[in-house]
Protein backbone atom coordinates (compact mmCIF):
# COMPACT_ATOMS: atom_id res chain seq x y z
CA UNK A 1 0.00 0.00 0.00
CA UNK A 2 1.60 2.86 -1.08
CA UNK A 3 1.61 5.74 1.68
CA UNK A 4 0.72 9.57 0.89
CA UNK A 5 4.19 11.62 1.43
CA UNK A 6 4.90 13.12 4.62
CA UNK A 7 3.70 16.97 5.31
CA UNK A 8 5.80 19.27 3.56
CA UNK A 9 7.17 16.51 0.92
CA UNK A 10 6.47 16.37 -2.45
CA UNK A 11 5.43 13.63 -4.65
CA UNK A 12 6.77 11.28 -1.61
CA UNK A 13 10.28 12.42 -1.23
CA UNK A 14 12.11 11.77 1.83
CA UNK A 15 15.44 13.48 1.80
CA UNK A 16 17.88 11.44 3.00
CA UNK A 17 21.74 13.73 3.46
CA UNK A 18 21.76 14.56 0.00
CA UNK A 19 19.88 11.76 -2.00
CA UNK A 20 16.16 11.63 -2.52
CA UNK A 21 14.22 8.62 -1.38
CA UNK A 22 11.10 8.29 -3.14
CA UNK A 23 9.66 4.82 -2.01
CA UNK A 24 11.95 2.59 -2.74
CA UNK A 25 14.25 3.92 -5.44
CA UNK A 26 17.14 5.80 -4.06
CA UNK A 27 17.57 8.58 -6.61
CA UNK A 28 20.97 9.69 -7.33
CA UNK A 29 21.78 13.36 -7.54
CA UNK A 30 24.51 15.45 -9.88
CA UNK A 31 26.02 16.63 -6.38
CA UNK A 32 26.74 13.05 -5.00
CA UNK A 33 28.67 12.10 -7.91
CA UNK A 34 30.73 15.67 -7.61
CA UNK A 35 31.29 14.93 -3.78
CA UNK A 36 32.88 11.55 -4.41
CA UNK A 37 34.75 12.85 -7.29
CA UNK A 38 36.55 15.92 -5.99
CA UNK A 39 39.58 16.79 -7.41
CA UNK A 40 40.81 19.91 -9.46
CA UNK A 41 38.87 21.83 -12.36
CA UNK A 42 41.54 22.50 -15.60
CA UNK A 43 40.94 25.32 -17.01
CA UNK A 44 42.48 28.08 -20.09
CA UNK A 45 41.69 31.25 -21.03
CA UNK A 46 39.68 31.76 -24.36
CA UNK A 47 42.75 33.77 -25.92
CA UNK A 48 45.18 31.40 -25.16
CA UNK A 49 45.99 28.86 -28.28
CA UNK A 50 44.88 25.33 -28.60
CA UNK A 51 48.14 24.17 -28.64
CA UNK A 52 48.27 25.13 -25.01
CA UNK A 53 44.94 23.47 -24.66
CA UNK A 54 46.30 20.25 -25.92
CA UNK A 55 49.41 20.91 -23.85
CA UNK A 56 46.89 20.80 -20.77
CA UNK A 57 44.95 18.15 -21.55
CA UNK A 58 48.15 15.78 -22.31
CA UNK A 59 50.22 16.94 -19.36
CA UNK A 60 46.81 16.18 -17.00
CA UNK A 61 45.42 13.04 -18.60
CA UNK A 62 42.37 14.86 -18.75
CA UNK A 63 39.31 14.74 -21.61
CA UNK A 64 38.12 17.97 -21.01
CA UNK A 65 39.44 21.38 -20.35
CA UNK A 66 37.16 24.37 -19.30
CA UNK A 67 37.05 27.82 -21.14
CA UNK A 68 37.16 30.46 -18.15
CA UNK A 69 37.21 33.90 -18.94
CA UNK A 70 37.55 35.47 -15.54
CA UNK A 71 35.16 33.79 -13.37
CA UNK A 72 32.75 33.07 -16.10
CA UNK A 73 32.56 29.79 -18.04
CA UNK A 74 33.28 30.41 -22.12
CA UNK A 75 33.50 27.44 -22.97
CA UNK A 76 34.66 23.63 -23.18
CA UNK A 77 36.97 22.05 -25.60
CA UNK A 78 37.03 18.34 -25.32
CA UNK A 79 38.40 16.03 -27.47
CA UNK A 80 35.37 16.10 -29.87
CA UNK A 81 36.32 19.72 -30.17
CA UNK A 82 39.85 18.72 -31.23
CA UNK A 83 39.41 16.88 -33.74
CA UNK A 84 36.67 19.08 -35.12
CA UNK A 85 39.21 21.80 -34.69
CA UNK A 86 41.90 19.98 -36.75
CA UNK A 87 39.55 18.75 -39.67
CA UNK A 88 38.88 22.18 -40.06
CA UNK A 89 41.66 24.37 -39.27
CA UNK A 90 44.12 21.99 -40.48
CA UNK A 91 47.92 23.59 -40.57
CA UNK A 92 46.57 26.67 -38.46
CA UNK A 93 45.24 24.53 -35.50
CA UNK A 94 47.73 24.60 -33.32
CA UNK A 95 48.39 28.14 -33.30
CA UNK A 96 44.27 28.97 -33.62
CA UNK A 97 42.61 30.74 -30.00
CA UNK A 98 41.01 28.20 -27.96
CA UNK A 99 37.95 30.89 -28.62
CA UNK A 100 38.16 29.57 -32.46
CA UNK A 101 37.23 25.75 -31.57
CA UNK A 102 35.42 25.61 -28.14
CA UNK A 103 31.93 24.73 -27.80
CA UNK A 104 30.90 27.95 -26.25
CA UNK A 105 27.62 26.83 -24.96
CA UNK A 106 27.98 23.33 -23.61
CA UNK A 107 25.02 22.16 -21.97
CA UNK A 108 25.53 21.91 -18.33
CA UNK A 109 23.27 20.76 -15.44
CA UNK A 110 22.61 21.40 -11.73
CA UNK A 111 24.20 19.76 -8.91
CA UNK A 112 20.15 19.05 -7.86
CA UNK A 113 19.58 17.14 -10.96
CA UNK A 114 19.11 13.45 -11.07
CA UNK A 115 21.93 11.18 -12.17
CA UNK A 116 19.66 9.69 -14.47
CA UNK A 117 18.86 13.18 -16.02
CA UNK A 118 22.59 13.71 -16.56
CA UNK A 119 22.85 10.03 -18.52
CA UNK A 120 20.15 11.45 -20.77
CA UNK A 121 21.31 14.31 -21.23
CA UNK A 122 24.55 12.74 -22.28
CA UNK A 123 23.57 10.22 -23.93
CA UNK A 124 20.92 11.90 -26.05
CA UNK A 125 22.83 14.60 -27.05
CA UNK A 126 26.65 12.29 -27.25
CA UNK A 127 28.62 14.54 -24.99
CA UNK A 128 31.16 13.42 -22.56
CA UNK A 129 31.69 15.85 -20.56
CA UNK A 130 28.83 18.14 -18.89
CA UNK A 131 30.04 21.48 -16.28
CA UNK A 132 27.94 21.61 -13.47
CA UNK A 133 26.53 25.33 -13.00
CA UNK A 134 25.14 26.44 -9.47
CA UNK A 135 23.60 30.35 -10.06
CA UNK A 136 25.34 31.04 -13.27
CA UNK A 137 28.43 29.80 -10.89
CA UNK A 138 30.97 26.65 -12.55
CA UNK A 139 31.20 24.08 -9.42
CA UNK A 140 32.25 21.34 -11.08
CA UNK A 141 32.22 19.18 -14.34
CA UNK A 142 31.57 15.82 -15.19
CA UNK A 143 32.46 13.18 -17.39
CA UNK A 144 30.55 9.98 -18.13
CA UNK A 145 33.12 7.84 -17.02
CA UNK A 146 33.13 9.57 -13.37
CA UNK A 147 28.68 8.80 -14.27
CA UNK A 148 29.91 5.25 -15.01
CA UNK A 149 32.26 4.45 -12.33
CA UNK A 150 29.10 5.89 -9.86
CA UNK A 151 26.95 3.19 -11.22
CA UNK A 152 29.73 0.25 -10.78
CA UNK A 153 30.34 1.53 -7.21
CA UNK A 154 26.55 1.77 -6.44
CA UNK A 155 25.67 -1.61 -8.33
CA UNK A 156 28.39 -3.65 -6.25
CA UNK A 157 27.25 -2.17 -3.02
CA UNK A 158 23.64 -3.17 -3.73
CA UNK A 159 24.72 -6.73 -5.25
CA UNK A 160 26.78 -6.77 -1.37
CA UNK A 161 23.42 -6.20 0.51
CA UNK A 162 21.46 -8.84 -1.30
CA UNK A 163 24.28 -11.23 -0.98
CA UNK A 164 24.09 -10.28 2.72
CA UNK A 165 20.55 -10.27 2.59
CA UNK A 166 20.27 -13.96 1.28
CA UNK A 167 22.90 -15.74 3.46
CA UNK A 168 20.89 -14.60 6.07
CA UNK A 169 17.68 -15.67 5.03
CA UNK A 170 15.76 -17.53 7.58
CA UNK A 171 15.18 -21.21 6.76
CA UNK A 172 12.23 -23.19 5.89
CA UNK A 173 10.11 -24.51 8.70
Amino acid sequence: IEQPPPKGQVGGSIPLNSTKFTHTKIIMIVRDILANKGGSLFHISPQKTMAEAVALMVERNIGSVLIMDGETLSGLITLREVLRGIHKLGDRFMSAKVSEVMNAKPLSVSPEDSVDHLRSLMTENHISHTPVMENDKLVGILSFHDVAKKALKDASFENTLLKQYIKNWPAAQ
